[in-house]
């Protein structure tokens, strides 16, 4: 007797996660393992993934770490790189990676305004220019980007985090719009949900308006299962948007 969908498992990918050592990336390595893809986590620090993978590891599944800065677009292609040489391919790529040192415009925090362009904007544009060779040669890949309710809405101090994530949005709305039938591309925005992002805020009344903010948050958990839905369903998911009930402007 012939399984129905219902009873069929996922097909097995093989998937590159940026920004993997905490929150969102690490919970969506955690889920996607334990359905039985290859998960490859990448970030900057090394010591983190190496304990995720042993972790990953010893529940039976596949992972493996790859040191990643998404500001290099050299670094970017090493790593894409790696994942073919030892997989053989490379499914899906997860443009997770992101930073929020919130802080009023008038503060003039140049510096960090710099650092998000370069994390959350050029970023997705490294992972998209290494990825997207290989999934045409494979004449198959689906490239996910995480955004933020932040591309649809902007907030005080949060001016030029909610422009890196539209950028990041528009960057993956316009990869859907151009990209031949065989890549799939999905913007994955959440909400207010746990994670370390907070921790970058170095201006105090910022830091504290974010605190409150958070107050009623998703845990990470909730959008790894998101990512799970956009990569496992039959047919494409264009975008998910995931927030509190509670979350208002």
């Amino acid at each position: 007797m012939s399984p129905t969908n219902a009873d069929a498992k996922p097909e097995v990918k093989v998937v590159l996660i940026t920004g993997a050592s905490s929150g969102i990336g690490a919970a969506t390595a955690r889920e996607l393992a334990g359905e039985g893809h290859t998960v490859v986590l990448g970030a900057r620090r090394r010591d983190r993934l190496e304990e995720l993978v042993s972790q990953i590891k010893t529940s039976g599944a596949t992972a493996a770490a790859v040191s990643l800065d998404v500001t290099d677009p050299h670094s970017v292609q090493a790593a894409v790189d790696h994942v073919v040489e030892a997989f053989g391919r490379l499914d899906v790529l997860i443009n997770n990676a992101g930073i929020m040192p919130l802080s009023p415009l008038e503060e003039s925090h140049v510096d960090e305004w710099d650092s998000m362009i370069d994390v959350n904007i050029r970023g997705v544009l490294h992972g998209i220019a290494a990825a997207q060779p290989v999934m045409r040669d494979q004449k198959s890949g689906h490239i996910i980007t995480v955004a933020s309710t932040g591309a649809h809405e902007v907030l005080p101090t949060a001016a030029v985090y909610c422009a890196t994530k539209y950028a990041a949005w528009a960057i993956s709305e316009g990869l859907r719009i151009e990209s031949a039938p065989w890549l799939q591309v999905t913007t994955i925005t959440p909400g207010v949900t746990e994670s370390e992002l907070a921790d970058s805020i170095t201006d105090p009344e910022a830091r504290e308006a974010m605190r409150h903010y958070r107050a009623n948050a998703l845990p990470a958990s909730e959008i790894a299962r998101s990512i799970s839905y956009a990569i496992n369903v039959e047919g494409d998911v264009n975008e998910i948007i995931i927030r509190p009930t509670t979350q208002r402007p």
